[in-house]
């Protein structure tokens, strides 16, 4: 059954008297992709498609604010977030087509599971996969594990964040908002995404009946000179088997901040403190550029097949503190 609803007090009351088996739904493009592969059954859909204010964006005031139901495109082309926040602007033009992008939302998109195989492949059965079966194990230890991470993994599980759009948002300190039935709050996105530990069925922050109504993203000077860039085995709409969200505020030729996050490397979008901590009052050269995307893979733990990983997203970092540097000129 699908039920639409206005303002998020009606979307959350529906939900509480729905009772096990809800799930809200927006743009859809994750949620019946997991319904397809079995992973999601829901016996009612809350429609929060059309709640209101929930498109909203809005770059006056010291925050940037994206409703959670902006769509993907109308963020990716947003003339200031273009001009003053291009890392913003290319995770998002980068993670899929222009038609998923023109129904997909942004809040949505923060709720993306793993592309795993195992996961994905789970329906029938066939391999136990600790994220659809708690307990049951995971077959990418020691199985087909190319596309999987190689940081922040744990003995249960090795799945891979799949996001572009979360990672820039790491690198950029945004905060997303909720609200449910105890009320509104606010989650730091560094909060949002769980490492797997012995739960890696629990992914997010985010309690039962809550919704994602907001990001607000800190204004700062380093978002003229940011970027992303991802590397994939294709060029069309592929996920990334690395990617890297960089943004410098300098003094001079000198790094004064850097943030730095990673994507297709981690369990979660990973943000890279010690590629920062080089940077600071450094130059901007590629020696030093590398020397950062190296520090950030110096506690990876790669499996059978993807250490590969390692050296690709230190030079895809690399490559993109580059691009961030050239942005000043």
């Amino acid at each position: 059954m699908l039920r639409e609803r206005q303002t998020v007090g009606e979307a959350t009351e529906a939900f509480a008297a729905a009772g096990e088996g809800a799930r809200y739904i927006a743009g859809g493009t994750t949620l019946y992709d997991l319904m397809k592969l079995g992973v999601e059954r829901p016996m009612h859909l809350i429609d929060i498609a059309s709640l209101e204010g929930a498109d909203r964006i809005d770059t006056s005031g010291d925050v940037l604010f994206f409703g959670a139901g902006a769509r993907m495109a109308d963020v990716a082309e947003h003339a200031v977030v273009c001009r003053d926040y291009p890392v913003l602007a290319e995770s998002l033009s980068k993670a899929t087509s222009q038609q998923l992008r023109n129904m997909a939302t942004v809040g949505g998109n923060l709720l993306q599971r793993t592309r795993c195989p195992y996961f994905r492949n789970g329906a029938i059965g066939a391999y136990p996969c600790n994220k659809r079966a708690p307990g049951s194990g995971c077959a990418a230890i020691g199985g087909l594990d190319r596309g999987q991470a190689v940081l922040g993994i744990s003995d249960d599980c090795t799945a891979v964040s799949p996001g572009d759009w979360p990672v820039a948002l790491t690198a950029m300190d945004a905060t997303i908002e909720l609200h449910g039935p105890a009320g509104a709050r606010s989650v730091p996105i560094a909060q949002f995404y769980r490492l797997p530990g012995n739960t890696p069925h629990l992914e997010f922050a985010i309690e039962t009946g809550e919704i994602v109504t907001g990001i607000s993203v800190p204004k700062t000077d380093a978002g003229r000179n940011s970027t992303y860039l991802k590397v994939r085995d294709r060029e069309s709409y592929a996920f990334a088997l690395a990617s890297a969200a960089v943004a410098l505020t300098m003094d001079g030729d000198h790094v004064r901040q850097a943030h730095i996050a990673l994507g297709g490397v981690a369990t979660r979008p990973w943000r890279a403190h010690e590629a920062e901590g080089l940077l600071i009052g450094r130059s901007i050269e590629p020696k030093i550029a590398l020397a950062a995307g190296r520090a950030a893979f110096a506690n990876a733990r790669p499996g059978e097949h993807n250490a590969f990983k390692i050296e690709l997203g230190a030079r895809t970092l690399a490559d993109a503190i580059m691009t961030a540097g050239r942005k000043m000129q």
